[in-house]
């Protein structure tokens, strides 16, 4: 266990910061998998509008630092490879 003052409040403000991070990684995993239902269940209106708003969610999560840009960028494309996959079905059909 801390001793220093110091140490004390670092522990503190990384428990808050743990709490806080831990809502938002949820929250953007869910977004991430109504998305991918949205695609696969093959409707296309609701996958659109549900990849918009996990692409959006993802992009909060990187702004904040709770996910690394990088990772925020290979989920959002591979969610939009997905999602122009089912266009393409639906345009050829």
């Amino acid at each position: 266990m801390a001793n220093h003052k110091s140490a004390l409040k670092r522990i503190r403000s990384s428990e808050k910061k743990r709490i806080r991070n831990k809502q938002y990684r949820s929250k953007t995993r869910t977004f991430v998998k109504k998305a991918r239902l949205s695609i696969e269940s093959g409707n296309l209106e609701e996958a659109i509008a549900n990849t918009r708003a996990a692409i959006s969610q993802l992009d909060k999560a990187a702004d904040k630092g709770i996910i690394h840009k990088n990772s925020a960028a290979r989920r959002k494309s591979r969610l939009m490879k997905r999602l122009n996959e089912l266009l393409a079905q639906q345009a050829a059909q």
